[in-house]
Parts: C-alpha cells; sequence; structure tokens
C-alpha cells in the first residue's frame, strides 16, 4: 500500500512517485521514484576498473554491516545504518530510461557493470522484476555487461541471461564473504545463505557461464584463518566457479561507524585490534596485513585448482573480471547478435 507518511523528508527526492510498505517485507520502506538518466558514467578519477554502471535500486535490505555504499545513502539525507537497509529507492522507469540512453549515436557500446553499488538481485527485485527489462535494453544494443550479486533471484533470470548471451559478452559473479553460518546471520542479515548462493553458482556453470565468486570481504579476525579460507575456496571449487577475486575489507565512511558500533556489542574484544588496523579517516587495510593475506590465499588457490587474484591486482582500464560469456559462444569463435549480426568473439570481453 502507498505510505506517503513512511519517512517525512524525502520530498527533496528528485521524482517520487510514491512510498510503499507491504507485509511480504516488513520494516522496508519502497520509494518508488522515476529517474532521469539510467547509465552512471565512473569517474576517470576513481579506482573501479571500468567505466560504466546501472543502479537500479539504491539502498538494499541485504543490510551487511560492512557495505561499502551505505555513505551514498546520505546523499539522500537519509542515514548510513538502518535507513539504507530499509529505506530503499527503486528506480521504476530504469529499464525504458536505459534503453533510450542505448540507442544514442554517441554510445560507444562500452561493458556496462551491474551491482557494484547495491545488489541488482536484492529482495526488492522480487518484488520489482527491473532486471529482465535492463538486461533486454543491453542485449537489443549490442552491450556487454557483468552482474556482480549476492541475491539467488539471478537463478530466475537464467534463461534470459543464457539467451543474451548469445548475443553479446554476459559475465556473472557470485559475491560470498561469509561461509559460517551464525556469523552470515550477524553480520549480512538479510542476504541468502552461503549454501544458497553457491547452489546458483552452480546452476549458472551448469547454464554455460564461467562463474567468478568474490570472496570479499575478508574479515580480520573473523573470517581469515587458515581453516575459514580453505573451507571457503574448497567449497566454491566443488560449485563449479573457476576463479576467485578476494580482497579484505574496506570501512569507508558511513560504513566504518556502523560497522565498530556492530563490533563493539558483538566482537568487543575486537575493538581496539581494529582500532590498529583503521586507525583515525583510514579505510582499507595496511599493505602489511594485505601481504600477510595474500601469503594464505595464493597456496590455498592453487591447492584447489582455482584462478584468483587480489581486487587490488587489477588497474583501470583492464578487462573487469566477472563472467565470461558462454563457453560455447567463444568456442564457436563468432556471436550471432540479434539483429543477425555477427561480431568477433576477439571483440573486448568482460573475463
Amino acid at each position: 500500500m502507498a505510505d506517503a507518511a513512511a519517512l517525512p523528508g524525502l520530498e527533496h527526492l528528485n521524482g517520487l512517485v510514491q512510498s510503499v510498505t507491504t507485509p511480504d517485507f516488513a520494516g522496508v520502506t519502497f520509494h518508488e521514484v522515476l529517474c532521469k538518466t539510467a547509465l552512471n558514467h565512473v569517474p576517470g578519477a576513481s579506482a573501479m576498473p571500468f567505466d560504466w554502471t546501472v543502479n537500479p535500486y539504491r539502498g538494499c535490505s541485504h543490510a551487511c554491516i560492512y557495505c561499502f555504499a551505505r555513505g551514498t545513502h546520505e546523499y539522500l539525507e537519509l542515514d548510513a545504518g538502518r535507513d539504507f537497509d530499509s529505506q530503499v529507492i527503486v528506480k521504476i522507469n530504469v529499464a525504458e530510461v536505459l534503453e533510450k540512453e542505448l540507442r544514442r549515436g554517441s554510445w560507444t557500446h562500452q561493458p556496462v557493470m551491474l551491482g557494484t553499488n547495491t545488489d541488482p538481485y536484492q529482495r526488492a527485485e522480487g518484488r520489482y522484476k527491473l532486471m529482465p527489462g535492463i538486461v533486454g535494453a543491453l542485449t537489443e544494443s549490442g552491450t556487454p555487461f557483468s552482474i556482480l550479486t549476492k541475491g539467488t533471484l539471478l537463478r530466475r533470470d537464467l534463461p534470459l541471461l543464457t539467451d543474451a548471451a548469445q548475443h553479446v559478452d554476459v559475465s556473472l559473479a557470485m559475491s560470498i564473504a561469509v561461509f559460517d553460518d551464525a556469523l552470515q546471520h550477524l553480520i549480512e542479515p538479510g542476504t541468502p545463505t552461503a549454501a544458497a548462493r553457491l547452489e546458483t553458482v552452480r546452476a549458472a556453470t551448469e547454464a554455460g557461464f564461467r562463474v567468478t565468486v568474490f570472496l570479499m570481504p575478508i574479515i580480520p579476525h573473523l573470517t581469515d584463518s587458515i581453516a575459514a579460507i580453505d573451507d571457503a575456496l574448497g567449497r566454491i571449487r566443488a560449485a563449479g566457479a573457476v576463479r576467485v577475486v578476494y580482497g579484505a575489507l574496506h570501512l569507508r565512511p558511513g560504513a566504518k561507524q556502523w560497522f565498530m558500533q556492530w563490533l563493539g556489542r558483538e566482537h568487543p574484544e575486537l575493538v581496539s585490534s581494529y582500532l590498529g588496523l583503521y586507525p583515525g579517516a583510514s579505510s582499507t587495510a595496511p599493505k602489511a596485513y594485505k601481504a600477510w593475506l595474500a601469503k594464505r590465499v595464493r597456496p590455498l588457490l592453487r591447492v584447489h585448482g582455482l584462478d584468483g587474484r587480489d581486487e587490488d591486482d587489477q588497474p583501470r582500464g583492464t578487462p573487469v573480471p566477472g563472467l565470461a560469456a558462454r563457453a560455447d559462444a567463444r568456442a564457436a569463435g563468432v556471436i550471432a547478435t540479434s539483429r543477425g549480426r555477427t561480431a568477433a568473439a576477439s571483440e573486448p570481453r568482460l573475463f
């Protein structure tokens, strides 16, 4: 039902249509907006190794304590803590706007990333079903794309993505940071379990995709033991993934305050250690910790027969890791497009 009083003060939100609450999403309010743009250009100074993104949602009911995107909610005059988890902005016309933008003569069909800010397959997608239209627009325009998600709703769209991969390069990646169920429930309370996400990796692999798993973030003192990393990589390999991207916890502004509050409640014995690892305004783990972590992860990657790299090993402008185009399309050497054209398999790929 529409709830105009769900969050007083949102009158400033551009394109607001209505605010909606529903018993199926207890504690979450959806603010439906009409967006003016769908494609986001990543600034050249950014450390991100890609140039274009699409974000159908802002805020995320996954409620991951460490989420780096929390600070972006403050641009909307919402807080980076509880509001980020429960006040979700939904761009209800994003597919139509994207389709128009991709028709412009100036569009050069550069790869587009989905899932780099908030998750396109978070629970809201089950209600709004925005991704099929986005996938359709990208495919019809001949634009390669990749998806990074923690959401098992990806499985709903595997037939659509399989068809899309016949025409453009499609990459799929699953993010799984915590493999201990009890810890995962505390630190990522709105996400599917690791087992459910691994089943999604297996389903995507069986559909013909070469799936990457983002083992990120690795959380100091909580998920960085040899036993935890070995268990994670073994389960990832068993699910059929072929590549792993790993990296240490980032604590950006907004996320840092929220994470440290959580740590003080759940693991007060670790607070002093974290203040040493992430002092003052520092948002990244020190080089010494990253080097120590790499010495743990790399031998285990070899043991499990997985290709892998540290997140910092990819400079801007290099191909984005993620999901490869379908293996049979690559082997064939040419990919038929939806308009009957052909594209050489040597064209830029996302994997």
